[in-house]
């Protein structure tokens, strides 16, 4: 069983998420921000970029390819599901990219779209940070969903204002998005109790979790991607190093 720490930190973290989720979000539909102009926040999300990246590759995959094997599975299922989760969640921004230029910038379909794609990524995150075992893990991975939820949140918010739908639509939707890390965080931590009647679940959804983490962590946003946006600036790139090294060291004690 986990430790009660370790579990009160995940329902810190749960809390915490979802209140950043909303002010972030909040601030958009107070103002009908209509534009990202003038709110960035690249270092925050250059770190989190590098500890999405080491979670994802150090510890996610390697745990779940080990229990896929004690399984008796040999071959890769870890990193075919991871595959196809970055792929599922790539394609899903490239029709967004589509409906964005083939349709005016106001038009709800855009902003639904992405209120989609990016609960999808949400629920798995918050079920990685659900899964974690480990307290130096968990609050590191807690503090990267913060660092990119705050931006992320804000985005979405401006899409939708920038979008023909009602207000009231919009809140309701942004507010699906915001209950879906915690509830991913919920569910996460809840999976160790169907492990021994549901061995591969484990392992599936660390896999699932994995592809998303490497998709945030690289492609997410596509030309806005800090991996692509920001590598020619060394300063926030350096963020992006320490991320994926921080989350090396981690695996020392894990």
């Amino acid at each position: 069983m986990l430790s009660l720490n370790l579990w009160h930190l995940k329902l810190i973290a749960a809390l915490a998420i979802f209140i950043m989720t909303v002010i972030a979000g909040a601030i958009p539909f107070k103002r009908r921000l209509q534009s990202l102009q003038g709110h960035d926040f690249p270092i925050g999300e250059a770190l989190a970029c590098g500890v999405f990246l080491g979670a994802g590759l150090i510890h996610m995959l390697g745990d779940a390819n080990s229990t896929f094997h004690e399984a008796g599975y040999h071959y890769p299922f870890a990193f075919l599901i991871a595959g196809l989760c970055f792929l599922s969640l790539l394609l899903l921004e490239h029709i967004s990219t589509e409906l964005t230029h083939h349709r005016p910038g106001n038009s709800p379909a855009i902003a639904l779209l992405a209120v989609i794609m990016l609960s999808i990524h949400a629920i798995l995150a918050g079920t990685a940070l659900g899964l974690t075992e480990n307290l130096t893990t968990a609050l590191v991975i807690a503090f990267a969903i913060l660092a990119h939820k705050w931006a992320e949140s804000f985005a979405l918010s401006v899409q939708i204002n920038k979008s023909s739908l009602s207000h009231r639509t919009g809140i309701n939707v942004f507010a699906i998005f915001a209950f879906m890390t915690p509830i991913g965080v919920l569910f996460g931590n809840s999976l160790d109790l169907l492990v021994s009647s549901h061995s591969l679940l484990l392992p599936i959804f660390s896999s699932l979790a994995a592809g998303t983490f490497l998709y945030i962590g690289t492609l997410h946003g596509l030309a806005r991607a800090i991996l692509i946006q920001r590598c020619c600036n060394l300063r926030e790139f350096s963020f992006v190093v320490v991320g994926f090294v921080l989350m090396a060291i981690v695996a020392i004690w894990t």
